[in-house]
């Protein structure tokens, strides 16, 4: 768990998500239909900023081209972005992925239409939380490395290897009419690849599916005051982490909305709750039929602009789009043990540092609605 003062800590976008001339947030504004300019200035933009500013991070694309209604006797093509982070001992197959997921993809109708919520701000968030965690990321392995906890002795300290990965999906909008053919075409192509990408014999993770031990879907978010439900039993538990992060961060007046804290209605849900997730087909549709289990932060109901010209940057409640961005780079702080390892002296606070440099502590092994 991340203490007050970490929590404090966790870089704030800033102008990052100005609308007109931000660096993260600014360049995916613009419609961007697969197989169009538009969809290939974006990728590199996404291409780019991991290269200029996270050169350590593993980046991979998978292309495919598909039939789809429009695309007559030809076919269009779609490329998904995959950036990954692993401590830098591992092989491939020994480490399990916190993977979070936005499409980048926009509608290809009413012309002109932007998907800023729908999902160019949760593309944002991923690359403020990526930039937001590395330096910590960075620390932790190397104060492990000093102290000799890698490699073959890393299991007697820790559960697991966990590293962090990021995925950028084409082709979530249906072209024509939402349909199990006409929807989801990146993510289709993507988890059957990764269903097929065996890993080497006596890895801990059979492929690169299995190899996903959350995958953290982000739609439809950048709206003020959204209500985002347990979408899934299984993951009921991630969710009420999140739920719980979101509450210290109000506690620590760290959150700039004042509802940060009640966006979670189901934190309180018990196992025997009702779960929506059937009802809302995205993304995740194909990796769940493959057994990966999913948290789903989409709001219920869906924002008012939803598939309107008016998802644009002007509609963005930007204090929210900061405080999701804040909130999953807090998640994944927890979730990758990063407690100790980020940066207080900026905010001025001190910390004590156990031996391996870090905080002593205990280590415990869409359909639209």
């Amino acid at each position: 768990m991340l203490s007050s003062s970490t929590l404090k800590a966790i870089p704030d976008p800033g102008d990052d998500f100005d609308i007109k001339n931000g660096a993260l947030l600014s360049p995916i504004l613009r419609p961007r239909v697969p197989g169009t300019a538009g969809s290939a200035a974006v990728l590199n933009h996404f291409v780019s900023f991991f290269k200029e500013n996270l050169p350590a991070w593993n980046l991979s694309f998978q292309n495919s081209t598909q039939k789809t209604p429009i695309s007559g006797n030809g076919k269009t093509p779609f490329v998904n972005f995959i950036a990954t982070r692993d401590p830098p001992w591992t092989s491939p197959g020994e480490v399990g992925y916190l993977t979070l997921v936005a499409h980048y993809d926009s509608l290809i109708k009413p012309e002109g239409f932007i998907g800023a919520i729908d999902s160019a701000a949760p593309c944002a968030m991923m690359m403020h939380v990526a930039r937001s965690l590395e330096p910590a990321l960075v620390k932790k392995w190397a104060s492990m490395d000093k102290a000799g906890v890698k490699g073959e002795s890393y299991d007697h300290y820790f559960e697991e290897h966990k590293g962090l990965q990021i995925i950028f999906l084409d082709g979530e909008e249906a072209f024509v009419q939402w349909s199990a053919t006409d929807s989801t075409y990146g993510a289709r192509a993507l988890a059957a690849e990764m269903e097929t990408s065996i890993h080497p014999a006596l890895s801990t993770y059979h492929n690169a599916l299995s190899s996903i031990s959350l995958f953290l879907l982000l739609d439809l978010l950048g709206a003020p005051s959204p209500n985002v439900p347990s979408y899934f039993k299984t993951t009921h538990w991630a969710y009420q982490r999140l739920a719980d992060v979101a509450t210290r961060l109000a506690s620590t007046s760290k959150a700039l909305t004042s509802s940060i804290d009640r966006w979670f209605s189901d934190a309180d849900s018990s196992e025997g709750s009702y779960w929506l997730g059937g009802r809302i087909e995205d993304d995740h549709i194909p990796f769940m039929a493959r057994g990966v289990d999913i948290l789903h932060m989409i709001p219920s109901k869906f924002p008012d602009v939803w598939h309107k010209i008016t998802d644009d940057g002007e509609h963005l409640d930007i204090p929210t789009c900061k405080d999701w961005a804040v909130l999953v780079t807090a998640f994944a702080a927890e979730w990758l043990d990063l407690e100790g390892f980020f940066d207080l002296a900026k905010a001025g606070m001190k910390q004590k540092r156990g031996p391996l440099g870090r905080t002593e502590r205990t280590v415990t092994s869409k359909t639209e609605l």
